[in-house]
């Protein structure tokens, strides 16, 4: 599980109908900051399934892989990254 920040969103046109009634988030990956008081380090860009709604700019908790279709089981849904929770508060 890797903690994220929200940067937007995906629209789709189309998406396969298990996948309906949430929505797409674009987040960036948070590393350890370089220095001491120093900024988180951003990683890749990814998209992931969220269906708490964060808001831009939000701190999530990512579970990737097949951890992130698990708490659907026995449902499957084609994901390979999910919001698993939204973060008030993260000390580095």
């Amino acid at each position: 599980m890797r903690i994220c920040e929200v940067i937007g969103y995906v629209t789709l046109s189309r998406a396969h109908a298990s996948l309906r009634g949430a929505r797409w988030r674009f987040v960036v990956p948070l590393g350890s900051p370089k220095s001491k008081g120093g900024a988180p380090v951003r990683g890749e860009p990814l998209i992931i399934y969220d269906e708490f709604n964060a808001g831009d700019g939000a701190l999530i908790a990512v579970s990737e892989g097949a951890e992130a279709s698990a708490p659907f089981h026995p449902d499957q849904k084609p994901i390979d990254g999910y919001n698993a929770a939204i973060l008030d508060h993260c000390e580095f």
